[in-house]
């Protein structure tokens, strides 16, 4: 759709830099990308917005969701700990927590990033490079 072309030519700064552990794969229920990175490492927004969910759940662990303009979500999970809290603003390439393994459906440090649009899981690695 004419949407995701438009998507597709937005610049989005990439959360983290790593590789790649398990891909997007919505039949599986994996609505989202695993990547594997250094303990530590600063993970970022992928582009300006403002956090809407800053919290702890059992499953994922410490995450950060931002919500991005044009009905864009960014979900960031699995974090040993969250930088910024529900209701801030952020910039495009700004730290929003630190990579880790929190939450029970983890191995190793990892951060797994979901891509939302309107409501529909997107493949983040069709709009952002890791």
């Amino acid at each position: 759709s004419s949407k995701h072309r438009e998507l597709q030519e937005t610049f989005f700064f990439s959360p983290i830099t790593g590789f790649i552990s398990d891909h997007y794969d919505a039949k599986k229920g994996h609505y989202g990308v695993d990547v594997v990175a250094k303990t530590n490492e600063p993970v970022k927004s992928i582009a300006e917005g403002v956090v809407v969910f800053s919290s702890w759940t059992q499953d994922s662990g410490h995450v950060v969701a931002v919500q991005q303009r044009g009905n864009l979500l960014s979900v960031y999970k699995h974090n040993a700990e969250r930088v910024k809290k529900g209701g801030t603003f952020v910039s495009a390439g700004e730290i929003i927590a630190i990579v880790g393994n929190s939450g029970e459906m983890t191995d190793g440090p990892h951060l797994h990033f979901e891509l939302w649009y309107n409501g529909n899981s997107l493949n983040p690695e069709e709009f952002v490079t890791f």
